[in-house]
């Protein structure tokens, strides 16, 4: 992940306040420090004073191909040393309104006795001088901007700057994405239905259409070996339930290997699948035994959503992308009693949030799906979470956000995912005002609350975020 950093200020100053240059570009180089420990790789063009400079540093940026431009404001700097760069490059940009100190020292400061060497403090500390106007020619030149005010050493400025490039990370990730498409919808469930053009338009992602036949290539081609070391895998995974028949465990671990060359064979960064067909078939064998394997890729950030649930699935890979997890949900029940809304799903899980151990865990029939198979069991770990939702409108795809908190209580122990979530807002109201956005019926669930690193990924990809709470 590539950002620029573009200082600005004025060639005036330099020969006027002795030292005054060397200061200001040791601020910025502070900031490209703290960049690079975000696991950035920062093209730092330096302190940039003039139009003619401003269209050298232009060219760097854009020759190393930057997904984003923070705009460092060192001290008064004329605007027309902005301008020609963000129009040059196009790509979202974030202007750091960033003193050196929380405030000026008045009392040291007003005791110095020399005016010139006061204004030369002064302009060392005068970032926001210039905000304005900047922000006048953006809007002006009809630019997209964003803000991070604040001082050196602020950790509400360093937080911002990391959610900055986190959700530039994964506005990248979405856009290398490749998400395979395996199977058909669930019919009548309109509310999952996709326009997968309309997908690609929004996160930049590829569709790739895969095929059941494919999979049962795999599958009839894995070996003993294979069998031996996928059935090990589940057990270092998964609390293996004693009632597991061995003949279970034999057939999801065949398909698991299968479903594995198959992300591997194109390249897959996300799945959605879902398939039925005439009882008895061939691929009825490997449908109702994918949940072991498709929650062994979901952890391994290969998110997987069931029911061809294409938009929960982008859900997912986002909240993997951020690395809180995404686990695949549904609403469940409601508990008056205790203010709280349940969810959960059958299908696969993010195991690596999950509260204690995930366990695998036979299941008699599958809920409104054909046959029967192993299932996994779970909550997702007990503290602050954050739900997702990729929601297509009427006119638009844009994001669905909440925070709340995964709470300790009774759950349903019916081999599906399962946990308790409570919200600011209560119960009820989270009910009523999350479904009137109109999202599917479907979500990803991630630990920890970041609304704030989505709303950021949401102005990076121009799509509107709707937050409950």
């Amino acid at each position: 992940m590539k950002v620029g950093l573009y200082g600005i200020g004025l060639d005036t100053y330099w020969p006027q306040f002795k030292g005054l240059f060397e200061r200001l570009e040791s601020y910025q180089n502070q900031i490209a420090n703290k960049m690079n420990e975000f696991g950035a790789e920062v093209v730092n063009v330096g302190l940039i004073d003039s139009p003619i400079k401003a269209r050298e540093a232009a060219d760097v940026l854009k020759k190393n191909d930057v997904d984003m431009v923070f705009l460092y404001i060192s001290t008064y700097a004329l605007s027309s040393t902005v301008l020609p760069v963000v129009q040059k490059l196009k790509c979202p940009i974030v202007i750091l309104n960033i003193q050196p100190v929380a405030a000026i020292d008045y009392e040291k400061f007003n005791a110095m006795g020399d005016r010139g060497l006061m204004t030369g403090e002064w302009l060392a500390h005068c970032q926001a001088c210039s905000v304005p106007e900047i922000a006048n020619v953006f809007n002006r030149a009809g630019l997209d901007y964003e803000f991070v005010t604040g001082y050196l050493g602020e950790q509400a400025v360093w937080g911002d700057i990391q959610d900055w490039i986190d959700a530039a990370n994964v506005a990248s990730i979405m856009n290398n994405n490749r998400l395979g498409v395996l199977g058909h919808y669930y019919c009548g469930m309109l509310d999952v239905y996709s326009d997968l053009t309309k997908q690609s338009a929004a996160f930049g992602t590829h569709i790739e259409i895969v095929e059941m036949c494919e999979v049962k290539k795999y599958r009839d081609e894995v070996t003993e070996t294979e069998i031996k070391t996928k059935i090990q895998e589940f057990h270092n995974t998964f609390e293996v339930a004693s009632e597991c028949e061995e003949a279970e465990l034999i057939r999801a671990a065949k398909t698991s290997v299968a479903l594995d060359k198959l992300v591997e064979a194109h390249n897959l960064g996300s799945l959605a699948y879902y398939y039925e067909g005439e009882s008895g078939n061939e691929y009825e064998n490997i449908v109702t035994s994918v949940i072991a394997g498709n929650t062994l890729l979901t952890g391994k950030n290969v998110p997987v959503a069931g029911e061809y649930e294409v938009k929960n699935a982008q859900a997912m890979k986002i909240m993997d992308a951020f690395g809180v997890g995404g686990s695949f949900s549904e609403f469940y029940a409601m508990d008056f009693n205790d203010d709280i809304v349940m969810l959960g799903h059958d299908g696969p899980a993010h195991f690596a949030i999950a509260e204690g151990k995930v366990q695998l865990v036979p299941l008699p029939v599958y809920h409104g799906k054909p046959g029967k198979g192993l299932s996994i069991q779970m909550t997702v770990k007990h503290g602050p979470v954050t739900l997702l939702s990729v929601v297509e409108g009427k006119d638009e795809v844009f994001l669905l956000v909440a925070e709340g908190e995964s709470v300790e209580g009774p759950v349903l122990h019916i081999g599906n995912t399962n946990s308790r979530y409570r919200f600011s807002i209560g119960a009820r109201a989270f009910m009523n005002e999350w479904s009137k956005q109109g999202p599917s019926h479907h979500c990803a669930i991630g630990v920890g609350h970041i609304a704030n690193k989505i709303e950021k990924l949401g102005k990076l990809l121009k799509l509107n975020v709707v937050r409950i709470c």
